[in-house]
């Protein structure tokens, strides 16, 4: 067994029924590039049963220790059944993107079964009207809980199920896995209490790891190298209330190639940087509609991973965070963007001074009784409608494989990612790059957001106008790509059923680092 750490646990202890803590990843596939160009449900199931070696996450579950005064235990369960988490469903016709957005929001919005191991893949066929998309494409909902991984671990997790090559082979893997018995209610209790007594311990060996950094922050804060003023500053929106159980999903897709143009045509901006802006001027422009608009700026929370090679295939999360400024006060969008990018360089300074590792090191000893108390008190009192905001919503920046990638033989079209919500963030965005493409991808409450076709043409908007404020109307190109009001693909032949019995290898650590640093790799 492996305990969960407190950053681990803490996601589980937010888990309530208005905010269930998975995040996840809707992936469309072309299956004209798979052998007999079609998919069946069973040689989906044979695919990720072959890689369930791969990636500790499936198998394991949850053993808790009673009353809760440590953190539980992940666990290799007796009765796995794969065919539990890999769930069958199809859009009634048209088959359209408005449809796709709103059975994945349906589907994310239920809470996973916490006694069984915590993912679940949702294969919805019937994607005919999808522009972009050939016709009868698939897609793919995963969910997984945040407790197992973090956005980078995700990616491994998404590589270890496809191929570089649709016809790629994998080697026979020996599947060394065994269940283990559940441990009894004084066997756990006795590991709680164990783990208690050596609770100080681990805070005085922490306290010790923080003091440099804590010398560091107190130095830059004087030389005025960075500063918390932000912190103290964070405006509330209608984003910054209780949630309730209802979500909803949109996405919009962007030509990278065109972002790095973008980027390069501001002196000291980054890819990331490009990205918040159009964030930014979203934002403005959506509260700017509902008369709403506050007059600082709204700061978004940015996960920076901490997670090395070597963790790779662990489970749990490896991060931290900085906050940024999304520059919502400023019309401007060439303003903005210079805004930004010099406030990110400051951020990543004071994040530096502090070790981003050594902050998520810290949050790993949070003790188990108190942490999960206050995340239910938190809920059940509904004290997000009182405290003061940290944030106003995250921007979590995931780069994915610069090539195509395959499941099953079937090339994966479009990819975007999901996040969680929880009471103080009713809106969050997942900023995910593959291949030649780049989506900004927001989830949201249904209540707090009940139109969210108009907010990705507003994250549209911000674009074409970032776009145009820095290369100019002669180097202005097409519009980014809009996934709503779709239209059908043209129609194809839907070849012969031919099962595939052929085996594919993985493409783990396929997924390259772009030219910068993001937002969710290590940061120094």
């Amino acid at each position: 067994m492996e305990q969960l750490t407190g950053l681990d646990a803490a996601f589980l202890y937010m888990d309530q029924e208005n905010s269930p803590m998975h995040i996840g990843s809707v992936a469309i596939y072309d299956p004209s590039t798979a052998p007999g160009g079609f998919v069946r449900y069973k040689d989906i199931l044979n695919f990720v049963e072959e890689r369930l070696p791969l990636a500790n996450t499936f198998r394991r579950g949850l053993a808790n220790v009673p009353f809760g005064i440590d953190h539980p235990y992940w666990i290799e369960v007796e009765d796995f059944n794969l065919e539990y988490h890999v769930r069958h469903v199809a859009l009634p016709k048209p088959g359209d993107w408005r449809q796709l957005c709103i059975q994945s929001a349906r589907i994310m919005a239920r809470p996973l079964d916490l006694t069984k191991p915590l993912w679940e893949f949702t294969i919805i066929e019937g994607l005919d009207h999808v522009e972009g998309v050939p016709e009868g494409s698939y897609a793919i909902i995963s969910k997984i809980h945040h407790s197992a991984i973090d956005g980078m671990s995700g990616v491994d997790i998404m590589n270890a199920l496809h191929t570089i090559n649709p016809g790629d082979t994998l080697p026979v893997l020996e599947d060394t896995w065994k269940p283990e018995k559940k441990p009894t209610a004084v066997e756990m209790a006795v590991r709680g209490y164990l783990g208690n007594v050596k609770q100080p311990f681990k805070w005085v060996e922490m306290a010790g790891k923080t003091l440099p950094g804590l010398a560091r922050t107190i130095k830059g804060l004087l030389t005025k190298e960075f500063s918390l003023g932000q912190a103290m500053a964070v405006p509330r929106t209608r984003f910054n209330n209780k949630i309730s159980a209802h979500r909803v999903i949109e996405g919009v897709a962007f030509d990278l190639a065109r972002i790095k143009e973008i980027k390069t045509g501001v002196p000291g901006a980054k890819v990331n940087d490009v990205m918040l802006t159009i964030v930014g001027g979203a934002m403005r422009k959506y509260l700017d509609s509902k008369a709403e608009l506050p007059e600082t700026t709204l700061v978004a929370m940015a996960p920076v991973s901490v997670r090395t090679n070597d963790e790779s295939g662990s489970l749990g999360n490896q991060v931290s965070a900085m906050m940024v400024q999304l520059g919502s006060d400023i019309a401007d969008p060439l303003e903005r963007i210079l805004s930004i990018a010099n406030h990110t360089q400051e951020q990543k300074a004071l994040t530096n001074a502090l070790g981003a590792r050594q902050m998520s090191e810290l949050s790993k000893t949070a003790p188990a009784l108190f942490t999960g108390i206050a995340a239910r008190l938190y809920t059940q009192f509904g004290l997000a409608n009182s405290t003061k905001p940290f944030f106003n919503t995250v921007v979590t920046n995931v780069p994915g494989p610069p090539i195509p990638i395959y499941m099953n033989g079937a090339q994966m079209v479009k990819y975007f990612g999901l996040l969680c919500l929880f009471d103080g963030l009713g809106l969050g965005h997942v900023v995910m790059s593959y291949d030649k493409e780049v989506t900004i991808t927001i989830t949201a409450d249904r209540e707090m957001m009940p139109d969210p076709e108009f907010y990705a043409e507003c994250l549209q908007q911000s674009y074409d106008e970032l776009e145009l404020a820095v290369l100019g109307a002669s180097q202005k190109k097409a519009p980014a790509k809009k996934k709503a009001k779709a239209k059908a693909a043209p129609k194809r032949k839907t070849p012969a059923k031919k099962k595939t019995a052929a085996k594919k290898k993985t493409a783990a650590k396929l997924a390259a680092e772009p030219s910068e640093p993001s937002l969710e790799q290590k940061t120094g």
